[in-house]
């Protein structure tokens, strides 16, 4: 079952590292286009603002939940670098804990966010196209966030009950 989990995380991970990516290549594509057409062409993309903005949103969410499963967000880390390495695992999974409850929460908050139905009805500016797809990231990314946050989690746990692996290379 770890094995399975472990797998499926960095899969994931892929998935969403060639998704960013795509974004990322569709916004500054859409953005030179954009230059373009108005400055050379006196024919300005009406859209490309908003889409970009949206584009900017999801690769941030989903570069998020990268940072996430890489365990590369901001830490205040002495604490647990003072501490012997079964112990650190045991306080970084505690911590961990802690995080994925708060990410599970946050799906949910954003799930219903995106169900009420004034927020379903609501249309972008330029597009008039339902900003609900859009507005359903936050969730979709809090959902990825939890899952890398338990595959950490298991890893943490593992670590302190039977000790950091040297072969697999299994660090804090």
């Amino acid at each position: 079952m770890f094995g399975l989990v472990q797998t499926l995380d960095k899969r994931l991970a892929q998935v969403e590292q060639v998704l960013v990516i795509a974004l990322t290549a569709a916004m500054t594509g859409i953005m030179m286009a954009q230059v373009v057409m108005r400055y050379f062409l006196s024919a300005p993309l009406f859209w490309a603002e908003e889409i970009s903005v949206q584009l900017l949103v999801f690769t941030t969410l989903f570069g998020l939940s990268l940072l996430v499963q890489k365990s590369q967000l901001v830490t205040i880390d002495f604490l647990p670098q003072a501490l012997p390495p079964r112990a650190r695992h045991a306080l970084v999974a505690l911590l961990g804990t802690v995080m994925l409850v708060l990410f599970v929460f946050f799906t949910w908050l954003g799930w219903d966010w995106v169900n009420r139905p004034d927020v379903r009805l609501e249309l972008g500016a330029t597009t008039q196209l339902p900003r609900w797809y859009n507005f359903s990231a936050l969730p979709l990314a809090f959902a990825l966030m939890a899952w890398h946050q338990l595959a950490a989690v298991l890893r943490d746990v593992q670590a302190a009950l039977t000790g950091p692996d040297p072969v697999a290379g299994v660090s804090a």
